[in-house]
């Protein structure tokens, strides 16, 4: 008669064998990336019973598929979508080329281009935080708030008073803060919505763990929206480190943007669609959705529309906009962003950009308050100035800026970084615009910041001492995660 002694090596090679070729199919079958497939296929192959149980826990792209997941069941009702519609018209200061790219952008996203809109740069929180609490202290039916990040600081109390206000008046308040950004100050703010009797919801929030991804899938997007009318949105959270005329211990260089016009109605879009994921309340009606007509005033003369993307998408939005951009391209492409991880594509295509003449400018801050992912940026920028392009590091204050102009006509702003986090990860809102008036301010503003920052060259990253090329070249196999 048989023991476990007797059987259990044959058990274990059989068990071995079935995970070894289960996982090997597993990545044969889900990698787009030949290189990325062959790699796994090969270390399951030649690792025994380590390499599959490392493909199980860190090769297998589990985030689209969880994010699908999450939004089928707790999405609710399907709210009205938007009618699809042509790229904008040509107009003099819009060359023909770029209508390449809008009509690449309506095949990615059905939000149509929307004439007739305003777009106003607020310079940190100084200009910022005073204009969004005018329009909530202004407001009359509804308000909408979406952050990361809301901290019980100087500045996130003036925006709860402001909102205190708000809901004391009458006014439908809604307030969505992620899950993880909500625990970015001690305490947390949320005890003082609650017991201001502020309607808020935490995105995908847990105090479970397993049932909270901690890392992933967050709602990265800043909206506010006022009677369903006057919006705001961009890269900035609120937080006092952003009120740099008051000198905080550590200040923020950022930038926000007002909205006006019909393409508010997709801001409060994104917004709704994520509320009522959260909370299963459906947001409609004309105190959210009232009718815009296009303005008609001198400085009305942005095409725009929002960019949502998120990992429940297959193709991401602003990813494929940056990638239409790129080589759309004809004479400069100026790139300001705190976080600048680039995938291969993405890269490459930028480096084609420079290589074929076209001026390419990436502005980066010297001192980034996530050091490791300059580290990881790093052997990358020394690829993409041996191909032409300019690379220039800040002075000053950390650099949370996020800007894009194409050719001085086409210009992206918003909540997205330069990396895989924002670009594949988590829920992200970007504005993308069409007119010559608001990419030369967006250019004024690059210039100013160029003219202060120093330039990087390919001997300063060359020249690097070798335990800091190996620490860099280390911290870089994480960017798709960083």
């Amino acid at each position: 008669m048989q023991t476990f002694a007797d059987i259990w090596p044959a058990a274990a090679a059989t068990i071995q064998f079935a995970a070894m070729l289960g996982a090997a199919g597993h990545a044969m079958l889900t990698k787009s990336d030949v290189r990325a497939a062959a790699g796994w296929v090969g270390f399951i192959l030649l690792v025994p019973f380590l390499g599959w149980l490392i493909y199980l826990l860190f090769g297998v792209n589990r985030i689209q598929r969880r994010a699908r997941e999450l939004r089928g069941i707790r999405r609710g009702a399907a709210l009205p979508r938007p009618q699809a519609s042509g790229p904008p018209a040509e107009r003099g200061e819009q060359r023909r080329e770029l209508e390449n790219l809008a009509r690449l952008g309506q095949k990615l996203l059905p939000e149509r281009f929307e004439a007739g809109n305003t777009v106003d740069v607020l310079e940190n929180g100084d200009e910022t935080y005073p204009a969004m609490i005018a329009a909530i202290d202004a407001a009359e039916r509804s308000l909408a708030l979406s952050t990361y990040i809301f901290n019980n600081d100087k500045a996130g109390h003036l925006v709860l008073d402001a909102l205190s206000r708000a809901t004391a008046r009458g006014v439908r308040v809604r307030v969505l803060i992620d899950g993880v950004g909500s625990w970015y100050s001690r305490p947390s703010i949320i005890p003082e919505l609650h017991k201001r009797g502020i309607n808020y919801a935490r995105f995908l929030h847990s105090f479970m763990p397993w049932q909270m991804p901690y890392l992933n899938m967050r709602n990265h997007q800043k909206i506010l929206v006022a009677d369903g009318r006057h919006g705001f949105t961009g890269g900035m959270n609120i937080a006092e480190g952003n009120l740099v005329r008051e000198n905080p211990g550590k200040p923020i260089i950022d930038y926000h943007f007002r909205v006006e016009g019909p393409v508010v109605a997709q801001l409060m879009r994104t917004f709704a669609h994520e509320w009522t994921f959260t909370t299963g309340e459906i947001l409609d009606g004309p105190d959210w959705f009232p009718k815009i007509e296009s303005l008609t005033s001198d400085d009305a003369h942005i095409i725009s529309r929002a960019l949502p993307g998120g990992p429940d998408q297959g193709i991401n939005p602003i990813r494929w906009t940056l990638l239409g951009a790129l080589t759309e391209a004809r004479e400069a492409i100026r790139i300001v962003t705190p976080y600048f991880l680039p995938d291969t594509t993405l890269a490459t295509v930028l480096s084609l950009a420079a290589m074929r003449g076209v001026q390419v400018d990436i502005v980066l801050p010297k001192t980034n308050n996530l050091p490791f992912v300059d580290w990881a940026a790093t052997p990358q920028l020394a690829w993409l100035i041996d191909a032409g392009c300019r690379v220039w590091k800040t002075t000053g204050p950390f650099e949370h800026t996020k800007l894009m102009t194409v050719d001085g006509i086409w210009s992206m702003v918003g909540s997205a970084n330069w990396d895989g986090r924002s670009l594949r990860l988590n829920f992200e809102l970007n504005l993308e615009c069409y007119g010559s008036a608001f990419a030369d301010r967006l250019n004024r503003i690059i210039d100013s910041k160029i003219a202060g920052a120093n330039a990087v060259t390919y001997d300063e990253i060359a020249n690097r001492a070798l335990p800091v090329k190996l620490r860099d070249a280390a911290i870089r196999l994480a960017s798709p995660y960083l």
